[in-house]
């Protein structure tokens, strides 16, 4: 009886060990956690502007993990960007969703990630000032106090605007502060200017600010991405549950890119306490496909490229880093395939321009 222990044992052994080597995992996690880089709003809270948060909204991770007893947290980070990547560093989280400058830094940094799918893409950037303000333009910011929030995906963007006005960060008072404290800031003339994204707009309807600057419909290189990423080591010991998890999120990518679903869809977000009319306005003349794709195409490839040249160059961080090997499109791949999506989306070049027809991400 010792001996038949003895060797049911080897042979379990055995079989994890043969798991593993295959890439499969030794034991399913039974809890999956989700990083979110805004500190959201709602009950429960959530986020809007990003399938994710359709995916949050409608728990449709938590259905689809139901039947396996997995558990699914969402922890949501104030702090953004560089908070969900001291989460990452320390295994609080398992997935980050959050923007591209972020991202790269944690990269930089030695966080051992992968990049599964696109979740909002082409993000839009405003500059904003009291209404009474005589500030009209980027052009006018030389030597006055801006919020910027320092680390996130807009912090990068807005420095590529004001260099293309002939500005650098040097050439203003630079105030780092976070969406909150900006409000906050503004409002009071705390600072003369700040740069953000839709949650201005509640301000600007309030009549407590105003837009002088906008990318909206100017050149996608000034616009932000932002993505799904998981952790390397979740990823290669749990498979089965980043397919999962992916599969989701491409599911609500496709709802969220059918234009039938414009107003259920801002409605969804402004769950989060962002207001119906600021997506209305976030999105106005933009399609849904566009913005929601979850591709890993030429274009998003080129501006993660573009986001690590521009750091480095800022000092954001230390050196260059490769994106080569990052991006992890076989669940996004397989996921369209499944849900028969594969030419659902167009897939754009590296400036931004649709190419010819759609296609899956390529492998990179």
């Amino acid at each position: 009886m010792k001996s038949l222990k003895s060797l049911a044992k080897r042979v379990s052994l055995l079989a994890l060990l043969t798991a593993a080597a295959l890439g499969g995992p030794a034991q399913a996690a039974d809890v999956i956690r989700v990083g979110v880089a805004t500190a959201g709003g709602g009950d429960p809270i959530t986020w809007g502007g990003s399938p994710g948060g359709v995916v949050r909204a409608n728990q449709w991770l938590e259905e689809a993990f139901k039947a396996d007893g997995v558990k699914v947290e969402w922890l949501f980070f104030k702090g953004a960007g560089p908070a969900v990547n001291e989460a990452l560093s320390n295994r609080q989280i398992d997935f980050a969703y959050q923007g591209d400058l972020p991202q790269v830094v944690g990269r930089a940094n030695g966080l051992k990630t992968k990049l599964l799918v696109v979740s909002g893409a082409r993000n839009n950037l405003y500059l904003v000032a009291p209404p009474a303000s005589p500030l009209k333009s980027i052009d006018d910011l030389r030597d006055h106090k801006v919020s910027l929030f320092r680390g996130t995906n807009g912090h990068l963007v807005a420095i590529n605007v004001l260099a293309a006005h002939g500005l650098t960060e040097r050439d203003i008072k630079g105030v780092n502060l976070d969406s909150g404290s900006a409000q906050a800031a503004l409002v009071s003339n705390g600072v003369d200017a700040a740069f953000g994204g839709y949650e201005w707009f509640k301000i600007r309807d309030q009549g407590l600010a105003k837009v002088i600057y906008s990318t909206q419909g100017q050149d996608p290189a000034y616009t932000r991405q932002a993505s799904l990423l998981v952790r390397e080591d979740f990823e290669r010991e749990n498979p089965a549950q980043v397919q999962k998890v992916v599969d989701v999120f491409v599911r609500a990518a496709h709802w969220s890119s059918d234009e039938k679903n414009r107003d259920a869809l801002f409605k969804i977000w402004e769950k989060s306490g962002v207001p119906y009319a600021s997506w209305a306005a976030e999105f106005d003349k933009q399609d849904l496909s566009a913005r929601n794709s979850p591709l890993i195409d030429d274009f998003i490839i080129a501006r993660y490229k573009a986001v690590v040249a521009d750091a480095a160059k800022l000092k954001l961080i230390r050196r260059e880093v490769s994106v080569d090997g990052w991006f992890d499109p076989r669940y996004l791949n397989q996921a369209l395939k499944t849900q028969g999506l594969e030419q659902y989306w167009t897939a754009f070049d590296a400036s931004g321009k649709p190419v010819s027809a759609p296609r899956q991400a390529a492998s990179r």
